[in-house]
């Protein structure tokens, strides 16, 4: 194993963020590190909507490259970003901790909340269904770039306000007064979790990393994970999951939305932790055959 071991990472500050929690952790075990950021191409491309890209793994491709390539030894990533297949030669070492799984809404004032009609940004097919279900009055257009730059566009714009992830701002430590907690939200699928990758062949590395895994979040992003694979949506597709681990039992809920709103298919079910590893893609089969494969066709046409 390479001293220091070189952990990739893209170069916004929340992905170093991540990347230092990482450092940390690696720290207390007496391994020494290096960081090395790297731009993604979902970095570079700030103007077009992730799912018109036509890149599978967008935030994680240049990252997977350096890997194989052995110019770094592990990658993090935010799970939601991570395509539910691995390249070949890559695999899950580990999950750390998870954070805050859900979504908040980011007014640009008082005023702006309580107009009859809104403009809401947002990057994400997922959350612009969700919001356009709940209130159909409001247009929403859509959001790029770090939490950063989407903080600057909102307060520079004629729009009323933008949904973010409510983990980035815990761990930017960005407060504000006007956040509103999105609690009828289902999040994305692995929202507010980390992964950890490394290459297959790299044992050592494997066995060193497994001591930083958090079983339960593993375990809760597996079932999501897989609902949102067998449901063929990948990372941009309007698709909420989220499982939690209670007691012996996972609890689970799961969604697929029209892009408009419209309509949507939800699912949920209390099942026993030791069937974590199929419930995902039951549960997804079963949304399918209640309605979602109409609601999949008809988002997968629309793209």
């Amino acid at each position: 194993m390479n001293s220091p071991l070189l952990i990739g990472t893209r170069d916004s500050a929340l992905a170093l963020w991540q990347a230092k929690t990482l450092q940390e952790k690696l720290k207390k075990l007496g391994v020494e590190t290096t960081l090395i950021p790297v731009k993604s191409q979902g970095d570079l491309d700030l103007t077009q909507p992730l799912y018109s890209m036509g890149i599978i793994g967008v935030f994680t491709k240049t990252l997977d490259s350096a890997l194989l390539n052995k110019t770094i030894d592990i990658a993090i990533h935010s799970m939601k970003d991570v395509p539910t297949l691995l390249p070949q030669g890559i695999v899950q070492t580990a999950v750390l901790e998870r954070g805050l799984v859900g979504d908040v809404m980011v007014w640009k004032n008082k005023k702006a909340k309580h107009k009859k009609t809104r403009v809401i940004a947002t990057g994400s097919l997922r959350r612009k269904a969700q919001w356009l279900s709940l209130h159909p009055e409001d247009s929403v257009v859509p959001l790029r770039g770090n939490i950063q730059t989407r903080f600057e566009k909102l307060y520079h714009s004629d729009w009323d306000g933008a949904i973010f992830a409510e983990a980035a701002l815990e761990r930017l430590a960005i407060e504000n007064e006007e956040i509103d907690t999105l609690s009828d939200f289902l999040p994305a699928p692995a929202q507010g979790a980390l992964m950890v990758v490394a290459r297959t062949e790299d044992n050592e590395i494997h066995a060193l990393l497994a001591q930083l895994n958090n079983p339960e979040a593993e375990r809760c992003t597996h079932v999501e994970r897989d609902f949102l694979r067998t449901l063929e949506g990948g990372c941009t597709a309007p698709i909420g999951a989220l499982a939690r681990c209670e007691g012996e039992n996972i609890t689970f809920s799961g969604g697929l939305y029209a892009l408009n709103g419209e309509k949507l298919e939800e699912i949920s079910a209390n099942f026993p932790l030791n069937e974590y590893k199929e419930k995902g893609s039951e549960l997804a089969k079963q949304l399918l055959a209640q309605g979602g494969a109409d609601l999949m066709n008809e988002f997968k046409s629309n793209t």
